[in-house]
């Protein structure tokens, strides 16, 4: 909704239908935008931005590097087309993890491409802050927005029944990342793709670009290796294609390919997720835990990266309490270190936020539940 307001919180276009999300329709539009002005005017929005102009300053002081760290020339370069679109970068600092990427067009009939950054990271003091590391990839990703998104857009059908058979296969993780369609699945991988292949044409460590794409197979793009891979065999053919749309038909027919392996790509990809083997202390589903238990072993099928550990609970209740972890020297197993109550029922779901290979693979989420005496 903001990007479809001017600065004084009334609707930039008549047509906002076409790009406003579909929960919206004209009549709440307005009548939002109408609250909107009420409230900015009563809680004297005006005066908190003011009051914090200098933190907006040092926001865009701090996330400057990360976008000047982009090569921005290599994005005509490998699409093989100039941009047409106005792209703006917005740091949503109440956003937390959350990034969007957005876009309207102006009253000009120029296309505005927002990426709007969530600040997930602070220093000692409270301040954002961006690590390279934690931001670089997620500003490059929405980039490569503003190049990607016309092309499905221009002929969804030589697409559409390899897109609906991959999506079929790993809709519930899709959905879990907003991904509410084959064509946003297909958009999103290609994107995911395109930052891989930068990577590599900037030449990132292995290390690094295994990181990436094992965390886009972990997200359900279990093609991913497969199409940076076309990818480069496109980049090596410019003579031939010179833009990346002259290329879909060619990326459209592998993509069948992709569907009619999907399955052995999924089997592939969870055979290689390390995997919990056994407990030592308790098992899965035990009722007389002794609560003097001072320390869960979990033993892993492979060695971890050995760094962290990742936990959530079903309830607060059910969650015991966690005081540090170790990992064994060959760093297959880790020895958490916790404090049992006698008489209670625990439900803990061990994740693979940071109980992962070296090279970045994931654990699939573990339930574990047992009860003490």
């Amino acid at each position: 909704m903001a990007i479809h307001l001017d600065d004084k919180f009334n609707l930039k276009q008549k047509n906002i239908s076409e790009t406003l999300d579909k929960r919206w329709s004209r009549a709440n539009a307005l009548q939002f935008a109408t609250l909107l002005k009420k409230f900015y005017k009563d809680s004297n929005s005006k005066g908190f931005f003011q009051d914090n102009q200098a933190l907006y300053n040092e926001v865009q002081k701090r996330f400057l590097p990360i976008y000047e760290h982009i090569e921005l020339d290599w994005y005509p370069k490998f699409y093989g087309k100039k941009p047409s679109e106005k792209f703006l970068i917005v740091n949503g600092l109440g956003n937390g993890g959350g990034n969007y990427g957005v876009a309207i067009k102006n009253p000009q009939g120029l296309k505005e491409v927002y990426a709007i950054m969530g600040t997930w990271s602070m220093d000692s003091l409270g301040m954002a802050e961006f690590p390279l590391q934690s931001y670089f990839s997620t500003l490059l990703h929405e980039f490569n927005h503003s190049f990607v998104n016309y092309l499905l857009e221009k002929d969804t059908t030589i697409f559409r029944d390899s897109g609906e058979k991959l999506y079929s296969v790993v809709k519930e993780k899709m959905n879990r990342q907003a991904y509410g369609s084959w064509q946003t699945m297909l958009n999103e991988a290609l994107v995911r793709a395109a930052v891989i292949k930068y990577q590599k044409d900037h030449n990132f460590s292995s290390e690094e670009n295994s990181k990436e794409t094992n965390g886009q197979l972990d997200r359900g793009f279990l093609w991913i290796e497969k199409l940076v891979d076309e990818l480069e065999h496109f980049d090596r053919q410019r003579d031939l294609y010179p833009t990346l749309e002259s290329y879909m038909p060619v990326l459209a027919k592998v993509y069948q390919s992709y569907a009619k392996d999907i399955s052995s790509l999924d089997a592939a990809f969870e055979e290689r997720r390390p995997k919990i083997i056994s407990f030592e202390g308790i098992q899965d589903g035990q009722t007389n835990v002794n609560n003097t238990l001072r320390e869960l072993k979990i033993n892993f099928d492979r060695p971890l990266l050995g760094q962290g550990r990742s936990f959530r609970g079903v309830s607060k209740e059910g969650f015991p309490l966690i005081k540090g972890h170790r990992y064994s020297s060959d760093k297959k197993s880790v020895i958490i270190d916790w404090e049992l109550e006698p008489n209670k029922n625990y439900e803990i779901i061990i994740t693979g936020n940071a109980f992962r290979t070296a090279d970045g693979i994931p654990m699939k989420d573990h339930y574990l539940k047992f009860s003490t005496k």
